[in-house]
């Protein structure tokens, strides 16, 4: 009798292992990737983090054919750029972070041309380009040439340029850099909406807060290399530190008695107390101690910038390990 089948392991998104780019720089090397490796499976909401001249770019570049690597290895879904990488570009959606669309072209054109290059035909490009227009808000200014959209809604037309010919992987380079608040959380709820359906997402953004609210892992790159990779909330329990913003219905006079060894707390604005304490302790006593003050608690946070304290400490280790 036969062995049952065993459900085959998907392949990941993107595969990459010992990539190296050297630049020659007046004659010097200068290394942009050391060696990295690198693993984004089907489905994942992935960020990729680091300082400015890390490497995000290029690495986004490599993926993209757009910079050319000196050593390695790069698949997506399986398929080796190398090898065939007119197959491995049809699986990849990328939006750059400068506008690079003409910008006497029409919205609605300037995503149907983009489906053509993919090899649809014009009513099934035109089709999608609605869809996606229709779906960024954008479906409006369609017969507008995109110089007189706003700066939000070129990038939100860079979203659905990338995705006219339904990539499985899409890579976003600081999607909403200089967009405001409202819009940049439409387009978080556009995003997470499309991950859900299956399509995988790379992310590189300033905004850490960005990266925890919409990430489920991460990989942070510096100086070439990749300083720590794997799950976002595995990664912050790491932090020494934990930090909550508790609302209240009115400040105590004094906070004293809430603090102990190793925890602090101090009134913010708004009838806001942040309580801070080293390393995995229970929050209900503190939150007993806040009632016992005679303060009506009505919400509990927990403070939104841990990412960006683990992203400051990795990154500073990193730094001194490089000048050692």
């Amino acid at each position: 009798m036969g062995q049952p089948n065993r459900a085959e392991t998907p392949e990941p998104a993107v595969e990459i292992s010992g990539l190296r780019k050297v630049y020659d720089h007046n004659d010097q090397p200068l290394v942009a990737l050391e060696g990295i490796d690198l693993k984004v499976e089907q489905g994942d909401f992935f960020a990729l983090l680091g300082p400015n001249g890390a490497g995000k770019s290029t690495t986004i570049g490599v993926i993209s054919s757009l910079v050319k690597k000196t050593s390695g290895n790069v698949k997506i879904h399986g398929v080796d750029i190398d090898q065939n990488f007119p197959l491995a570009k049809q699986y990849i959606g990328i939006v750059p972070q400068e506008f690079n669309f003409n910008q006497f072209e029409k919205v609605q054109d300037i995503v149907v041309t983009q489906g053509g290059f993919y090899g649809l035909g014009r009513a099934q490009a035109t089709e999608r380009a609605e869809h996606y227009l229709q779906q960024l808000g954008l479906w409006d200014k369609r017969f507008e040439a995109s110089r007189r959209l706003s700066g939000g809604m070129k990038r939100r037309l860079m979203i659905a340029r990338a995705l006219v010919h339904q990539p499985r992987l899409l890579i976003l380079d600081e999607p909403t850099a200089g967009v405001d608040v409202e819009l940049r959380r439409q387009m978080w709820d556009f995003l997470v909406e499309l991950n859900e359906t299956g399509t995988t997402i790379i992310l590189t953004t300033h905004y850490l807060e960005e990266a925890e609210q919409l990430c489920r892992n991460m990989a942070i790159i510096d100086h070439g290399h990749i300083i720590e990779h794997g799950p976002i909330q595995a990664l912050l329990s790491k932090l020494d530190t934990q930090a909550f913003v508790i609302d209240v219905d009115r400040l105590p006079t004094s906070l004293s008695a809430l603090e102990s060894e190793g925890l602090s707390a101090v009134a913010l604005d708004g009838n806001r107390i942040q309580v801070e304490f080293c390393g995995q302790r229970p929050l209900n006593h503190t939150l007993r101690q806040i009632d016992q003050l005679g303060c009506q608690i009505l919400n509990v946070n927990t403070k939104h910038n841990r990412l960006e304290e683990l992203f400051v400490k990795l990154t500073a280790e990193s730094q001194s390990e490089s000048t050692l």
